[in-house]
């Protein structure tokens, strides 16, 4: 029988979708007060992935990722979740001339694995509760994330994958100073 052991803390972040680059301050401001001071940021980077978004969302998207300096437990990814899309509904009853002006994508980063939770259900995403599914989309193997089969083409580019790798860095630097107690 295998012993059940406390799971290791991950580093949350949130990867913000826009036309309007001004929403990411107001957006991640709101962020801060539900989970603490941002420690990383990445530049603003063009979305030219898929048109998918551009009815609800306009043209001209840009993508901002940020993460916490406080990490968290892994299952606290779905109610992470659900407040995210609290938010985005919050938002999308502003006065803004698209119907969705924000887009949130909460996931964490553990030392192996880059996870994102999703509303959406596939072959390859596990239930959490809530209305809310998990899927690695990359793990970290030979020095570096790797995508998967399903991994989306923009988590598949130098831009996001330098950020989540300094990310990684970053996290396992606190890990290091919780198990030295600073």
């Amino acid at each position: 029988m295998g012993r059940i052991q406390p799971s290791l803390a991950v580093n949350l972040f949130v990867g913000m979708l826009s036309y309007d680059e001004n929403l990411f301050q107001s957006v991640e401001r709101r962020l801060e007060e539900e989970f603490g001071p941002v420690d990383l940021t990445s530049d603003v980077i063009p979305f030219n992935f898929t048109d998918h978004y551009e009815k609800e969302m306009g043209r001209n998207i840009r993508r901002k990722f940020i993460s916490f300096e406080r990490l968290i437990e892994p299952g606290r990814i779905a109610p992470i979740k659900v407040f995210t899309n609290r938010m985005e509904e919050d938002f999308s009853k502003m006065h803004f001339p698209v119907s969705r002006p924000i887009n949130l994508d909460p996931g964490y980063i553990g030392g192996g694995k880059l996870v994102l939770a999703s509303t959406k259900d596939n072959a390859h995403r596990i239930f959490l509760g809530e209305g809310i599914y998990a899927e690695v989309t990359s793990r970290y193997i030979s020095g570096r994330f790797e995508p998967l089969p399903w991994t989306y083409p923009d988590y598949r580019t130098k831009e996001y994958l330098e950020f989540f790798s300094r990310l990684r860095e970053l996290y396992l630097d606190k890990l290091k100073k919780q198990a030295v107690g600073t």
